[in-house]
């Protein structure tokens, strides 16, 4: 009796089964729990490369994957840093603080922080632009150095905050000066005094009691005015704006 249907020629039947063995041994080669390890490598090549997106795009797969807690945390860490190194500032702060929200016993919670101050220290364009790259500085540096007065990149900080701070009263001197040119002197005054009692040591203060002492000069606070001066001579008694300050005393008085 012979039955009929679609029966397969056995020279095929005999060239696929290598050919699925082969596919079967593929797919195992490589255990499932090795994936993104590989992937995670894989990001580290990219990332030393250069080639940023490729190396986030792995790190994310890494991450959604979670294989493991410490893969997905050095993930984490990982796109944060990517982030920072292809300057892309606002996306690398918001990547190291979920890291930190995420992780706020971790041994890197302390580096995060501190690359967060990097970010909007480096986003610092100058005294006559927006300052909230200044305020978030100031806010993430002085954090770090209060919570973490022992991590490696303290001294690096304190520069940063420094020189951000002066900044800070360096855009405060520059919108004084924009008041004194238009003679709104009270507000310039205004400005100058809150300069001095936010930012108490300075070494651009000199700038700042020569403003004021000007200021006053002009609205006829001339006791005010030589306080102003006198402390500019004996603070910063090499400072160019000595002789402006005699010069107008002169001029005035």
């Amino acid at each position: 009796m012979i039955i009929k249907g679609n029966i397969m020629p056995v020279h095929k039947k005999l060239y696929l089964c290598p050919l699925l063995l082969s596919l079967l041994s593929a797919c195992t080669s490589v255990p499932l729990d090795n994936r993104p390890a590989s992937m995670y490598k894989e990001g580290e090549n990219f990332y030393a490369s250069r080639k940023y997106d490729d190396a986030i795009a792995q790190w994310k797969k890494v991450r959604e994957a979670y294989a493991s807690p410490d893969l997905t945390t050095n993930a984490e860490l990982k796109i944060a840093d990517a982030y920072f190194e292809s300057e892309r500032y606002i996306e690398a702060t918001a990547a190291y603080d979920e890291f930190r929200k995420l992780h706020p016993s971790h041994e890197k919670a302390a580096y995060a922080l501190y690359r967060m101050g990097l970010s909007s220290y480096y986003q610092i364009t100058g005294i006559d632009t927006d300052q909230t790259p200044q305020k978030n500085t100031v806010t993430y540096l002085d954090e770090f150095l209060h919570k973490y007065p022992k991590s490696e990149y303290v001294a690096d900080a304190k520069e940063k905050l420094d020189a951000t701070i002066t900044q800070q009263l360096q855009h405060e001197q520059y919108v004084a000066r924009f008041y004194y040119r238009t003679e709104k002197y009270d507000a310039a005054i205004k400005r100058l005094e809150d300069a001095l009692a936010a930012y108490p040591k300075n070494p651009t203060h000199d700038e700042t009691y020569y403003l004021l002492g000007a200021a006053c000069l002009r609205i006829g606070k001339l006791d005010k005015a030589k306080e102003a001066f006198n402390r500019l001579s004996s603070e910063f008694p090499g400072s160019p704006y000595i002789m402006d300050a005699s010069k107008l005393l002169e001029k005035y008085y």
